[in-house]
């Protein structure tokens, strides 16, 4: 059994501002932006990056669903603040993978961020073809190191060459089967950065009947969700 304690005061500020009822004006998406930035600063370079991407976002998403239409309005904290938050848990990490991209979080934004970094690259693997076109036009409109799989997830792991420093998935399936899915890259070395709700302690309870674990948890910057980092694993049995 995992118990998970809340740290009092930890991302309340980040989910207040969530809830204020906002739309899609620049008033609004600036001020999110300004919160994000706070809680994650970049670079110039990247924020320009970054801004190229969200205009790209919204453009598809008219014909694409490539995020929750209510989350439009808090783009930055809800998903880049969110995605970018990662950076700091693995910081020499620069080969990365990210499972079930979908419209991009975290796997552009950590290419977006890793830009200017040498050798760096995000593998984003994604199953819908048309997230993958997303997927291609973003690295490519935001010239990020990202490289997109065409692929269903458990078909490409085994098929990514090279290094892989830290594997990572956002909204994708449950921690036992996220674990699953990233063991052939853990078991080459790669770190494992699982963001996850309020829900991780059964998350957790339950990858622990299929799992050897030994998890660290970092409560995120943005809400009350949780980042699970995972060394080694272990299957049971």
């Amino acid at each position: 059994m995992f118990h998970v304690k809340q740290r009092p005061g930890k991302g309340r500020t980040a989910k207040a501002e969530r809830s204020t009822p906002a739309g899609t004006d620049a008033g609004t998406i600036a001020a999110d932006k300004a919160v994000a930035l706070a809680l994650t600063p970049v670079s110039r370079e990247t924020e320009v990056r970054l801004d190229r991407y969200l205009e790209l976002l919204r453009e598809w998403q008219a014909k694409t669903n490539l995020v929750a239409p209510s989350t439009l309005p808090q783009l930055w904290t809800r998903h880049i603040a969110d995605s970018l938050q990662l950076l700091s848990l693995a910081p020499h990490a620069k080969i990365w993978v990210d499972l079930g991209s979908g419209g991009g979080f975290p796997g552009v934004v950590l290419a977006c961020a890793m830009a200017g970094t040498p050798d760096a690259k995000v593998h984003l693997v994604e199953r819908i073809a048309k997230k993958a076109a997303f997927l291609r036009e973003a690295i490519r409109v935001t010239t990020s190191p990202g490289v997109v799989h065409l692929a269903e997830i458990g078909d490409n792991v085994d098929r990514i060459t090279g290094p892989v420093d830290c594997v990572t998935a956002r909204a994708l399936a449950p921690l036992h089967q996220l674990i699953g899915f990233a063991e052939p890259l853990m078991r080459q070395g790669a770190k494992a950065l699982f963001p996850k709700g309020q829900d991780v302690e059964a998350e957790l309870t339950e990858a622990a009947k299929y799992w050897n674990i030994q998890p660290k948890l970092h409560q995120s910057r943005t809400g009350d969700g949780w980042i699970v980092e995972l060394d080694a694993i272990q299957r049971r049995g």
